[in-house]
């Protein structure tokens, strides 16, 4: 079974971000742009609520953030579902640790997801993501390296993306505000 989302990610300039656009709309098949509001709680999982363009879902990814590889649960909820959604977990007690406002745009590069995304007050990342299975998590990930040398742009260390997400996680109703 294919539930270990595989992904390689990182941080580039609004320049790179255009750059990759034009040529992903090229070189790949366009999937979808979607604008995406994510609230993250807190909780001992990376739980999740999300509204996108087309519905609205829970989210959990086992594991830490920013990992390789982590198994994902998803459940989808209609699009008006989402402040049910929040007004379920804030009674079970949880608090929205952190709100996310992101525009993506969805590439199918060969076999390859391509995701360009703008985070506002977070910024530019590339990511490139493939399911595997638990056995070949490792060989996934080499290929999606690869791939990314392919279209020439440095992984960013997850030590950066700690960096930055706790940077985010401090100040984010500041940096929504300011951009």
């Amino acid at each position: 079974m294919k539930n270990i989302e595989v992904e390689v990610r990182s941080f580039i300039t609004e320049n790179q971000y255009k750059k990759l656009k034009k040529r992903f709309k090229k070189e790949a098949v366009f999937i979808e742009e979607d604008e995406q509001i994510t609230y993250y709680f807190d909780s001992k999982q990376d739980l999740r609520i999300q509204k996108n363009n087309n519905f609205s879902k829970i989210w959990l990814k086992k594991g830490k953030i920013h990992d390789k590889y982590r198994e994902e649960i998803e459940i989808k909820h209609n699009i008006e579902d989402f402040e049910k959604l929040e007004q379920l977990f804030l009674a079970l007690g949880y608090k929205v640790e952190i709100k996310w406002f992101r525009k993506r745009n969805t590439f199918k590069w060969k076999d390859v997801v391509v995701v360009l995304d703008y985070t506002k007050g977070y910024g530019y990342i590339i990511e490139l993501e493939k399911m595997s299975t638990e056995k070949d998590k490792e060989s996934t990930l080499d290929y999606l390296k690869t791939k990314m040398q392919e279209i020439r742009i440095a992984i960013t260390p997850k030590s950066e993306f700690d960096k930055k997400y706790q940077h985010y996680k401090k100040n984010w109703k500041q940096l929504i505000r300011e951009v």
